[in-house]
C-alpha cells in the first residue's frame, strides 16, 4: 500500500440531528467516489458517542485536501 499523502485526503462534513456538523478526515484515492467518502465518514460517526448524524447525502459537504490547498481556520491540511 501507497503511503497516504495530501492527495488522498479529504473532509467530510455530516449534518447532526442536533443542528451540528461533524467532520470527518477520510483518506481515499483521488478519484474516490463521493458517496463512498460520505458513507465512510457516516460509519465513522455510528461509532462514537454523539448525537446521530443525518443519512442524508445531500446534506453533506465533501471537499478534497491537498498541500496546495489552503483553506482557512485552525489546523494544517492532512500530509504536512
Amino acid at each position: 500500500m501507497a503511503a497516504r499523502t495530501a492527495h488522498d485526503c479529504w473532509m467530510v462534513a455530516l449534518l447532526g440531528i442536533d443542528g451540528r456538523q461533524y467532520v470527518y478526515r477520510v483518506y481515499a484515492p483521488g478519484d474516490a467516489l463521493p458517496g463512498d467518502l460520505f458513507w465512510a465518514a457516516f460509519h465513522c460517526h455510528d461509532e462514537l458517542p454523539l448525537p446521530r448524524a443525518l443519512d442524508s447525502f445531500d446534506a453533506a459537504e465533501i471537499w478534497r485536501l491537498s498541500a496546495l490547498d489552503r483553506r482557512p481556520g485552525p489546523g494544517r491540511p492532512c500530509g504536512e
